[in-house]
């Protein structure tokens, strides 16, 4: 089913129009290549290639007693074309067509997708660069570390999506495969320069080696370079929901005019879009689970995958294009607080310095395990609410021994943290 947002061009790729448009285009090579080899008259060529055509309610019609779909549509042609329609289908299989068409079609999505992956890392980009200096607390388990940027955490998303962008390619190229060898292989019906013409001539390679179909870990891996995709929308966009929390509220979704949050409470802005965004990664990666079940068949081939391929290739295509371009949305549209950023850093009233502290012991000579209990009493009396940690270090005469006040105030310039933050830019965007 087709997601009540999604754009309808990725959808219309998987209507019955598009599929039944690219088994034609096999059809039609097929032909034209049995023609270079004397197999089809040239006369007949010329006129299925005039005459060809279809109606997807006819083909649906048909396959209602058929019970067989590439059989209701070359019943269709045939009322097409007359007599010459005997050269359609000559010699192949109906997976010779299912295969290579799906390749087709799964080539068709994964391209869009790849479109959609880089436009969304511009996006990124953008406010990577618009962020790169404005501060914020990192996070280890949840709890306050030590200081970042939202640019640098925006930069991590771009070197992953950037990753993920070259395993889609890798996903292109193994699925970009198609095969007319007939029903277990072996050609003995039609000759493999008739594969290798149609495969150039429809923008895939052959396969060097097949039984009935295509292999399915190329599937496999197609499927699973979605499912990991999905996997870094997910990431990111359960950074989002964090960020949105009321506690911490550093950053959150755009929120429309006349947009509402709950039906019970007016108040309300929730999340929504990333977690739509996290339900649907989860039937993406599931899919991929589908994908992997379908690479061992009985033998040269049965049809236990084709049920299922009909059901995870639309879904997940439709699912990440939709979801890809709602997060680009949201990222584009984010609204960023900069002062919730710095008030929840002095939460902890400067413990988020305790590691220069530790770090300048340390190189003051002290043996690092003494340093720590030095630091750490402090900190924990800072956790206390006692006072603000670097005044608590300024108090300890046992640190001031090794310290004086301008060393500590040093310490304490959130500009140690940034101080490569240039570099690691240079490093991911180049």
């Amino acid at each position: 089913m087709i997601p009540r947002y999604t754009r309808p061009e990725m959808g219309r790729i998987w209507e019955d129009e598009n599929r039944y448009s690219k088994w034609l285009d096999v059809e039609i090579a097929a032909c034209e290549a049995m023609a270079e080899e004397g197999i089809v008259p040239q006369e007949a060529l010329k006129t299925i290639k005039q005459k060809a055509a279809f109606e997807v309610e006819r083909i649906l019609e048909i396959e209602k007693q058929t019970r067989h779909d590439v059989i209701a549509f070359l019943t269709n042609l045939e009322e097409h074309i007359g007599p010459d329609s005997r050269y359609i289908h000559l010699g192949l299989t109906s997976s010779d067509v299912l295969d290579t068409s799906f390749a087709l079609l799964l080539k068709e999505a994964m391209e869009r997708i790849i479109r959609g992956a880089r436009e969304f890392m511009e996006v990124i980009k953008k406010r990577a660069m618009e962020h790169k200096y404005t501060p914020m607390i990192g996070r280890s388990h949840g709890i306050h570390a030590e200081p970042i940027t939202l640019g640098l955490k925006l930069a991590v998303w771009y070197e992953e999506m950037a990753r993920d962008v070259r395993r889609l390619e890798q996903a292109l190229d193994m699925i970009s495969y198609g095969k007319i060898s007939g029903a277990v292989g072996t050609f003995a019906n039609v000759s493999p320069r008739v594969e290798a013409y149609v495969c150039k001539k429809l923008g895939l390679k052959p396969a060097p080696i097949s039984t009935q179909i295509i292999q399915r870990d190329r599937h496999a891996q197609y499927f699973t370079a979605l499912a990991i995709l999905a996997g870094t929308l997910e990431k990111i966009a359960v950074e989002i929901r964090h960020l949105q929390r009321t506690e911490v509220l550093e950053a959150e979704e755009p929120f429309a005019k006349g947009q509402k949050g709950s039906s019970a409470m007016p108040h309300k802005k929730n999340p929504i879009g990333c977690e739509n965004i996290s339900g649907l990664a989860r039937v993406v990666r599931a899919n991929a689970m589908a994908a992997m079940e379908n690479m061992a068949l009985w033998h040269e081939r049965d049809i236990s995958h084709s049920s299922v391929e009909r059901v995870i290739a639309p879904d997940s295509t439709i699912l990440i294009d939709y979801m890809m371009n709602r997060l680009k949305g949201i990222v584009d549209g984010l609204v960023v607080h900069p002062h919730k950023m710095a008030y929840n850093m002095n939460l902890t009233k400067g413990l988020v310095f305790s590691q220069q502290v530790l770090m300048k012991l340390a190189e003051k000579g002290i043996e690092r395990q003494k340093a720590y209990v030095m630091v750490q009493r402090n900190a924990l009396r800072a956790w206390e609410g006692e006072d603000f940690f670097k005044e608590l270090i300024l108090k300890d005469e046992e640190i001031m021994q090794y310290l004086d006040r301008a060393e500590v105030e040093e310490l304490f310039d959130i500009k140690y943290h940034l101080k490569h933050v240039d570099e690691i830019f240079q490093r991911v965007f180049g």
